[in-house]
């Protein structure tokens, strides 16, 4: 049985650039450990949630890790809340939140991020005054902060369950049944939530739109009056001063454990709730790593190092590498070319320079397209790379989704790729 190091680069995936002579980030980018692996490996491109959707990293994440995501997912709110620690029982809504900035009237949005300069110590003691100031009139919530701008909100009514059928207060994204999914065009103006089509007349969905309406609007007005805005914007800085919501949910998913449907022992390490939450609800070990230092050349090394001492332990690790996505979202391709090539130079370079490819198999995809010049993901597919023991090379000269479109693995779905790994791992 040969190890399998399993490796997700968020949002890695994209479309050619002008800017770039015609290149993608990926495919502009100076990556000779990942172009030796593809040299040395087969190539193909994965529809990582299927064709046609543009997922978001939860549904992709599942999919990737072998589920059905329509058979499993629940929402994503749930996923994050779990993972941070809050109950999230039936009949319970939770959602994903950001933080963002309003202008005056409260309901157009300046920047859905603030601006990405939100420090998540600041964001904890916003957290605080929300918890502590805001009384809906018929529930009870939990409001957590995570990282930088992100959180999650739980909402329990006091006399009857909820429904997470209802539409998200976010108008950068849609929802698809369960699936959220990316809107390429949007206007920048919070959404009043409302119950989802077929699910008007629904008590819980309607109660679960008017108590998160209502939980948008008061935080609104303790934020705008938060001593740490208003130092914010003394600063020069943008106002963390609304909360916008997405993927509601009113269960948690119910998912058979990975270890147990493929006879293996999976462990993992992520940076983001969401893939924390899958983990735990899979049955996959969280593998710690010390805290970011914030350079890339001090993090990935140690990265790598974790990962060859995790991989004695267990027959597969899977890595999810936030890197590339935030400056895709952004839409700044510079910044996501040279994500990708800190990526290669101090995470594979020191991975390679350990792991012994003659008995292990290396993964390396994305969990969906992060397309610069629209902000936001995509349908489009994300390349595949398969390198080491017993894989014969199929010709393929670099990494890119230029050439893993000519490589010989074709197109898998995303379910299908840890199937087709374990196969031949085992063989």
């Amino acid at each position: 049985m040969k190890k399998i190091i399993y490796i997700v680069l968020d949002g890695l995936g994209d479309l050619p650039l002008k800017q770039l002579g015609g290149k993608t980030p990926l495919e502009a980018a100076a990556t000779p450990n990942m172009d030796r692996l593809a040299q040395r490996g087969r190539t193909g491109i994965v529809y990582p949630a299927g064709k046609g959707i543009a997922p978001e990293s939860d549904i992709a994440v599942i999919s990737l890790l072998g589920y059905d995501a329509h058979k499993y997912y629940t929402g994503r709110g749930p996923l994050e809340s779990f993972a941070e620690g809050l109950a999230v029982n039936d009949g319970d809504v939770a959602l994903r939140v950001n933080f963002a900035t309003a202008f005056e009237d409260g309901k157009t949005i300046q920047d859905r991020r603030v601006g990405r300069s939100l420090g998540t110590e600041e964001a904890a003691i916003l957290a605080k005054e929300i918890n502590s100031k805001v009384t809906l009139s018929s529930a009870t919530f939990d409001f957590k902060s995570t990282v930088g701008h992100r959180g999650v909100l739980v909402i329990r009514a006091m006399h009857q369950k909820l429904s997470g059928w209802i539409t998200n207060t976010d108008p950068a994204y849609g929802r698809e049944g369960l699936f959220g999914v990316a809107k390429e065009n949007f206007h920048n103006i919070i959404e009043t939530s409302t119950p989802m089509p077929g699910y008007e007349n629904d008590l819980a969905a309607n109660e679960a739109a008017k108590l998160l309406n209502e939980f948008t609007e008061k935080s609104n007005k303790v934020l705008n009056e938060a001593a740490i805005n208003k130092n914010r914007i003394q600063e020069g800085k943008l106002s963390a001063n609304l909360i916008i919501s997405r993927d509601a949910g009113s269960s948690l998913p119910n998912f058979p454990s990975l270890s147990d449907i493929f006879n293996l022992r999976f462990g993992s390490f992520v940076q983001m709730p969401v893939e924390r939450g899958i983990a735990l609800l899979t049955g996959v070990d969280i593998i710690d790593v010390p805290q970011s230092s914030g350079h890339l050349d001090v993090d990935y090394p140690v990265w790598a190092k974790v990962a060859f001492d995790s991989i004695q332990k267990y027959d597969c690790i899977y890595i999810h590498i936030k890197g590339p996505d935030e400056p895709a979202h952004d839409g700044d391709f510079q910044k996501k070319k040279e994500s990708i090539e800190a990526i290669d130079k101090y995470f594979f370079t020191s991975l390679l320079g350990e792991i012994n490819l003659a008995d292990t198999i290396i993964i390396v995809t994305a969990d969906h397209s992060t397309v610069c010049a629209v902000k936001a993901h995509t349908a489009d597919p994300v390349p595949l790379l398969v390198c080491g023991a017993g894989i014969k090379p199929d010709g393929s000269m670099s990494f890119s989704e230029r050439s893993a479109r000519l490589g010989s693995i074709g197109e898998l779905m995303g379910r299908e790729i840890l199937p087709f790994i374990t196969k031949l791992a085992k063989d």
